[in-house]
């Protein structure tokens, strides 16, 4: 059977390097492609070079010559970044999984309407007890209704430049459809947007 031809993008970045590690530890990936942003001092390295690797993958900002004959563009990036990802995904017919937080309502819509041109997997968080939580958070505020107040409060590492983060904006979408309402109309947020790092 043919391995699954990987690109990463943001490939330098905390969540491009544990992806990188995953493509390396399951036989059925294959690393194809590694982006970083255009200027990055880590273009022309070996992506592999960090984990002591030669993998023949230069890292690079080419994001044409990345995604071709790539099966998945796996996208931790930044709202901006993952736009173009998507444009380039469509047109390349290209797999795009997003896991990039801190999207527009605009840009979402973008990037549901270009689920019906590609496979598309975007989700704000991707661990199987999170979306647990998600379901049990709309089933709770389904039992427990109007008589109680719903608050999400959230901590991350510094250099979080986004928030609501994607998950906690999940979690109040959960609780809002238990409650049958719209997260728009009822949502208070302490900080909203990309404000920069903590």
């Amino acid at each position: 059977m043919a391995k699954t031809k990987i690109v990463i993008a943001g490939v330098t970045g905390r969540m491009g390097q544990a992806l990188l590690e995953g493509v390396f530890a399951d036989n059925d990936l294959q690393l194809h492609g590694a982006l970083d942003r255009a200027g990055s001092l880590q273009i022309g390295r070996d992506a592999g070079e960090q984990f002591g690797k030669n993998t023949g993958v230069k890292i690079s900002s080419d994001l044409q010559v990345a995604l071709n004959g790539a099966d998945v563009l796996i996208d931790f990036t930044r709202p901006e970044a993952s736009m173009v990802y998507l444009e380039a995904c469509k047109i390349a017919k290209v797999k795009h999984i997003i896991g990039t937080t801190g999207f527009t309502a605009e840009q979402k819509s973008l990037i549901e309407i270009a689920a019906s041109e590609i496979a598309i997997v975007f989700a704000p968080n991707m661990s199987v007890g999170v979306t647990l939580l998600i379901n049990l958070v709309e089933q709770a505020a389904k039992v427990l209704n109007d008589g109680y107040d719903i608050e999400v409060v959230e901590m991350h590492h510094r250099h979080k430049v986004d928030a609501p983060s994607g998950t906690a904006l999940r979690l109040g979408e959960a609780a809002a459809q238990g409650l049958g309402v719209a997260l728009k109309d009822c949502a208070v947020y302490a900080r909203e947007g990309v404000t920069g790092e903590r």
